[in-house]
């Protein structure tokens, strides 16, 4: 059973930086796609970056956060980052590390089985 934890939420003024991590567990071996997930209240959920576990070679942002954040891992803890710079009000939301046994990195939402509890993020004006 895949098991993931997020961290390092928090409010922080616009145009701050944030850090995130998703401690993961229980990955079998298989091919595995993390990805960080965002919702905010009445919102459609929003995947802004996704990477393959324990590779670096397959990773995707999406167009509201290219540039400004980046996801990294750390294999020999077994978690996902997610370093948020220049952030804006819009980027307000609760943050999601969730994951998938599959073939490609997907920013699709929809995709992804397994969820953490998520960690709330609220950037002030």
């Amino acid at each position: 059973q895949v098991h993931l934890t997020e961290s390092g939420g928090g409010s922080v003024q616009a145009g701050g930086s944030l850090r995130l991590s998703c401690a993961a567990s229980g990955f079998t071996d298989s091919i595995w796609y993390v990805a960080w997930i965002r919702q905010a209240p009445g919102k459609q959920r929003e995947a802004v970056a996704c990477t393959r576990v324990h590779r670096n070679d397959e990773i995707y942002y999406s167009n509201s956060v290219e540039g400004r954040f980046t996801i990294s891992q750390d294999n020999a803890k077994d978690t996902v980052y997610l370093d948020m710079s220049s952030l804006e009000p819009w980027d307000s939301a609760m943050y999601y590390c969730a994951a998938r046994d599959a073939l490609f990195c997907s920013l699709n939402p929809d995709l992804y089985t397994y969820w953490g509890q998520g960690t709330q993020v609220t950037v002030a004006s």
